[in-house]
């Protein structure tokens, strides 16, 4: 069971390595708070089917557009960088896109079926100004996506090997 549990989180690293490699090459936000729940649920799943990897983009997706909708809203031009006083109108227009984000996330994950809890922390990063414009969430929806492609190659290549009767996640 020990060798397990080293091999799982070394493969949630080698998953993180993988964007953490694309964002210190092309300078854009591909790691970011929420990858790492999402690199550990990967790992641990190593049964993942098409669907289920699916979910983990749209919920990333639904997250991100959920929170810059929220931020529009709610909170443009308020940053959680520069900490806000007590009781300001700006603390409470983050706290109130925050939260419309989280309902609207958690609305619409649940109402697709791509149920995906890291995505949470996704539209919090966004709705709190803290990776807030149309590019970074596009990057991290690609970054989501790049994430979950090189895993389902690794899962295809590795059942493969161990059992060439079975199909493969990328053959359809």
């Amino acid at each position: 069971m020990r060798r397990h549990r080293v091999g799982m989180s070394l493969y949630a690293g080698v998953l993180f390595v993988v964007l953490g490699t694309l964002a210190w090459a092309s300078g854009q936000p591909f790691i970011f708070p929420s990858l790492g729940p999402s690199a550990f649920i990967l790992a641990f799943q190593r049964d993942g089917d098409r669907t289920g990897l699916a979910s983990v983009v749209m919920s990333h997706f639904i997250g991100g557009v959920a929170g810059l909708l929220a931020y529009s809203l709610l909170a443009g031009g308020v940053s959680l960088v520069a900490d806000p006083t007590a009781f300001s109108m700006a603390g409470l227009r983050l706290v109130a896109s925050a939260t419309l984000s989280l309902v609207v996330t958690s609305w619409g994950m649940i109402a697709t079926d791509t149920v995906h809890a890291p995505a949470c922390a996704t539209t919090l990063i966004v709705s709190l100004w803290l990776l807030s414009t149309p590019l970074q969430v596009a990057v991290i929806v690609v970054g989501v996506g790049v994430l979950v492609a090189f895993h389902a190659l690794v899962l295809s290549a590795y059942h493969q090997a161990t059992d060439p009767s079975r199909p493969s996640l990328v053959d359809g």
